[in-house]
């Protein structure tokens, strides 16, 4: 009996949430690492699929193995690829070990690896696109862990101003009076592995259009291991959604030993069926694909694949056999001209009799040679 070959590496997962797109993999204890690619911003490197390096930005949010373990890789091949330095943004009090992580990769590899590490400090704003800004705030774990949120920066007519016509307006300006104030949108919040608590009630969290959060445990009898762990419970999660005005919970760091079906059955009982609805599952393969396809169905798109249902065109498309104009011709050995089955018949054009039209196909004569070209005459 033939050995079996090794099983097939899971995809990412993928979500559309509009107007951003979430993706990557998230397995408690293993993997964590998502991507935002409209942001161009990273969350995470636990491991680096391709995907990952065209992230400019790379927050991280503690150091454990799963969440941090691919870092030296994504640096050195968005360097490798032609992309630029890498860009690490990460919680203060570990900026240190992390350096001293990537100088143990130079001494290893005999080269440095240039990339740019950016400690901040809880709610220092990092600019990482025009308007958007990422911060970070303390969360609470097992090792000193922060979550961020992205906002975008704003400007609004004061309301004084309101309602004056536009010439007044840049009169008003042009004199040095300052007309708009700004303020900040809360787009996205992701949480990082966390133990429930104040930090999770602060007013950018709640009120981000989308969170990602993590949620370890599903049992009823794993609130104590939760605890232990300074990990979600599910039950946190329920707790969470009576006064979080996200328009998605985006739950990752599920552990493998939680069936999917199981954990949309149990964000069900506990949170009831309105708040679930908000609730969404990175790496439920099966429920994204066909939510992907019924917003592709809504817009008016085609499905992926759709292409390949349709029926060839006629004296172009492949033929049954594999080949183009037709079914292919039969040879000799069953396949076309003398070829393995399913093959395609080709001749080279030189290789081709010609053929007259009027002629019955009687060959062509050999064509006469085009004359010599004569020298040209040396300019003087």
């Amino acid at each position: 009996m033939l050995p079996k070959p090794p099983p097939r590496e899971a995809t990412l997962g993928f979500l559309l949430c509009p107007p951003f797109r979430i993706y990557g993999e998230s397995i408690a204890g293993e993997i964590t690492t998502l991507m935002i690619p409209e942001l161009d911003l990273g969350f995470d490197i636990g491991s680096c699929p391709r995907a990952m390096l065209s992230s400019k930005h790379l927050a991280i949010t503690h150091g454990h193995m799963d969440h941090i373990g691919a870092l030296a890789y994504y640096c050195s091949q968005r360097r490798f690829q032609g992309m630029g330095d890498a860009k690490i943004v990460c919680d203060e009090r570990i900026a240190p070990a992390i350096r001293t992580m990537m100088d143990g990769f130079s001494d290893l590899e005999g080269q440095r690896t240039p990339y740019t590490l950016i400690p901040v400090q809880p709610d220092q704003p990092v600019e990482i696109k025009n308007n958007i800004l990422l911060r970070g705030f303390k969360a609470e774990h097992t090792c000193p862990a922060f979550g961020y949120t992205v906002a975008e920066k704003r400007t609004k007519l004061k309301a004084e101003f309101l309602g004056l016509p536009q010439e007044k307006l840049k009169e008003l300006k042009d004199g040095g009076t300052d007309i708009t104030y700004s303020f900040e949108v809360p787009l996205i919040t992701y949480t990082g592995d966390t133990a429930p608590g104040a930090h999770l009630l602060r007013e950018d969290v709640r009120k981000s259009q989308i969170i990602i959060s993590e949620c370890t445990f599903f049992e009823p009898d794993h609130k104590e291991r939760a605890k232990v762990g300074m990990h979600m419970h599910i039950d946190d999660i329920a707790e969470w959604l009576r006064v979080v005005e996200c328009q998605y919970l985006v739950l990752v760091h599920i552990s493998r030993r939680t069936d999917m079906m199981y954990a949309r059955k149990r964000i069900a009982e506990v949170a009831g069926p309105k708040n679930a609805e908000k609730v969404l599952f990175l790496m439920d393969y099966k429920a994204n694909k066909a939510r992907y396809e019924g917003q592709l169905i809504a817009a008016g798109e085609p499905l992926p694949g759709a292409d390949r249902d349709r029926p060839p065109p006629r004296g172009g498309g492949r033929g049954p056999g594999g080949g183009f104009g037709g079914g292919p011709r039969s040879g000799p050995s069953g396949g076309p001209s003398g070829g393995p089955p399913g093959a395609r018949s080709f001749t080279p054009p030189s290789f081709r009799p010609q053929t007259r039209p009027t002629d019955g196909g009687a060959p062509r004569p050999p064509m006469r040679p085009l004359p010599p070209t004569p020298p040209t005459r040396p300019q003087p």
